[in-house]
């Protein structure tokens, strides 16, 4: 399931936030090779102090950490336009009330095996289905998001296809793209059917205090 955590409540779920801070690390740093800073062990960046809204894959029985991404209004900093405005078109920003930005997205290479007979894994389905039932539940048009050439795939494969709105750059080590992804109905059935998810992923404490409040 999904937990939500608001980026002003982290010290209420510590130890849980500072091993997905331990993931991104392992992730972005020694897996793919981006260039982001890691201290103690951790990877975190000037927008987790932008009081984001993390969704956070915890497995069901044992409550350890799967998987996470985190969400920013596109009204405030965020990485497209704060970090990687190259990837825009000339003249082009992104700021609107009904569009978030996705970033971060990370879980470990055992979370990522897909089930048999399927492309992708179920944390991977439940973290996109978690990002589209947010975006419903609060008004979104669409997400936004800096994506490499391997998450163009992914969400390809999960029936959930980022229009790219940006050419292909190399930044650092890897082939970068501006993306928007719909928010609708079908896009959360789509994603639901591609990762064999039935229902909300959402942990419904979660949706009652940061949600419906």
């Amino acid at each position: 399931m999904i937990l939500l955590v608001n980026g002003s409540e982290r010290d209420q779920h510590r130890v849980l936030v500072n091993e997905m801070f331990r993931q991104r690390a392992r992730v972005f740093k020694e897996r793919l090779g981006w260039d982001v800073e890691v201290n103690d062990g951790m990877e975190i960046d000037r927008f987790d102090e932008e009081n984001p809204l993390y969704l956070i894959s915890v497995d069901d029985v044992t409550g350890q950490l799967r998987g996470s991404v985190r969400l920013l209004p596109t009204t405030g900093p965020n990485m497209l336009r704060n970090v990687f405005p190259e990837l825009l078109p000339d003249g082009l920003v992104i700021e609107s009330a009904t569009i978030w930005e996705a970033s971060r997205f990370s879980m470990d290479p055992d979370a990522a095996v897909p089930l048999p007979g399927r492309h992708l894994s179920y944390v991977t389905g439940e973290l996109l289905a978690g990002l589209v039932e947010i975006g419903l539940m609060v008004g979104l048009t669409e997400i936004a998001s800096v994506i490499d050439a391997r998450m163009v795939r992914v969400l390809r494969l999960a029936g959930y296809p980022a229009e790219l709105i940006s050419p292909p750059r190399r930044i650092g080590v890897c082939i970068t793209y501006a993306g928007l992804s719909e928010v609708n109905e079908a896009a959360l059935e789509r994603i639901r059917l591609a990762c064999g998810i039935t229902g909300s992923v959402l942990q419904p404490h979660s949706i009652v205090h940061h949600v419906a409040a």
